[in-house]
């Protein structure tokens, strides 16, 4: 088999529109272990509204009781994004959701066959009928529909395309592709959703998981071959390894595909943070995007490159995530580092106190198996014009 590789242009308009469908609320808090209060879930929600995000998941109605409560509450905060609820292709589902005031459902039914034996008992033609249903008792209410393919990654692709075409032609909004195991890979990926979208013709979401560690990649692939939604959660929350990332995909969409985004992007480390406390889940330092380490430099050769441009070796500006850049002292740094860092203080280093100071640092790195911190820096340095004080005296 021979691969042609095509121009990224080929594949994407200039003015395309993608569509960020956030569901943390929902399938981020099926994380094993994670609850958000509702006030947790309210404060998340405006979060995302501020971000700009286009669609928000905001929970499951049939649950009832808080989770019932804290999806009519954010449909009162009256946000910019539409809010979307999750229901099974159960007409009563449905009733509640619109009791909540959503404008929009998802409607989710398994289309691969060891969910339709093993989890559903039930036939492909029954699952065709049940969501058939559910999507004309939404749209006959004036409700904007998602339907769920789940597992469709593991559903045989004829059967997925004839379950689009019937969800289309019942009025569906859109199609939501779940790789519900996150066992793609992006050209498979590409591979299922070209044929999926010129077949059917109908909006499609990716939704990925990252059990294989590719749920961004093939969330990306997935629009290159014609999906405009994108679903994703904060921090990649989500079932077993999570969900693509919420920071990492509209990075991505940004700076890897150039498409256009407007999305206030400098929020992400705030809301990471904000979600990471509330999931009780740490945001780890070298978490894409927004970990401190993304702008952190030790190495001597990285941060000498880093101050004299950026640009060498970072791939975006900090401040587009809302960091800082971070000259790091320790074992592997350079005395333009040291110079750097002095400088901050309004103390500049000739080159021979640089080097002096260099190795000080460097062994109480070592001794200390860490980077140092400023105070650190400011002891060795008294500490070597104690000693310069001392030679010129002697």
């Amino acid at each position: 088999m021979t691969w042609t590789l095509i121009n990224r242009d080929w594949f994407l308009e200039p003015d395309v529109k993608i569509r960020v469908v956030d569901t943390t609320l929902r399938d981020g808090e099926q994380t094993a272990g994670v609850v958000f209060s509702n006030d947790e879930k309210v404060r998340i929600a405006s979060y995302l509204d501020q971000i700009g995000v286009d669609q928000i998941e905001a929970g499951i109605p049939v649950m009832g009781g808080f989770e019932k409560d804290c999806i009519k509450e954010i449909v009162r905060l009256g946000l910019k994004s539409s809010i979307m609820a999750w229901n099974r292709a159960v007409i009563n589902d449905i009733r509640e959701s619109i009791t909540c005031g959503v404008d929009a459902v998802a409607i989710s039914i398994s289309t691969s066959d060891i969910h339709i034996e093993h989890k559903l008992q039930t036939t492909r033609e029954d699952v065709l009928r049940r969501m058939s249903d559910a999507v004309k008792f939404a749209k006959d209410n004036g409700l904007y529909v998602s339907v769920n393919a789940e597992d469709a990654s593991r559903s045989d692709l004829e059967y997925l395309t004839e379950f689009a075409l019937i969800a289309k032609h019942a009025g569906a909004d859109r199609l939501r592709y779940c790789d519900t195991v996150g066992i793609l890979d992006p050209m498979k990926t590409f591979r299922y959703i070209k044929t999926l979208h010129d077949a059917v013709g109908l909006d499609i979401e990716m939704h990925t998981h990252n059990d294989f560690g590719m749920a961004t990649a093939n969330t990306l692939a997935g629009i290159y071959a014609g999906a405009n939604h994108v679903g994703v959660t904060v921090n990649g929350l989500g079932e077993r390894a999570g969900n693509a990332s919420l920071q990492e995909v509209i990075m991505g969409i940004k700076h890897l595909l150039k498409i256009g985004v407007t999305y206030d992007t400098t929020m992400l480390r705030e809301v990471a943070m904000y979600v990471a406390q509330a999931s009780g889940r740490d945001l780890g330092l070298n978490n894409p995007i927004v970990g401190l380490n993304i702008f952190a430099h030790e190495s001597g050769i990285h941060g000498d490159g880093v101050l004299k441009n950026p640009l060498t070796y970072e791939a975006f500006r900090p401040e587009e995530v809302g960091l800082e850049r971070q000259i790091v002292i320790g074992k592997h740094s350079g005395s333009a580092a040291i110079k750097s860092k002095f400088m901050e203080y309004g103390v500049e280093l000739s080159d021979e106190d640089a080097q002096e100071i260099l190795a000080r640092c460097r062994q109480m790195a070592i001794d200390k198996k860490r980077s140092l911190f400023d105070k650190e820096m400011a002891y060795i340095y008294k500490g070597y014009l104690a000693e310069l004080k001392r030679n010129q005296a002697g």
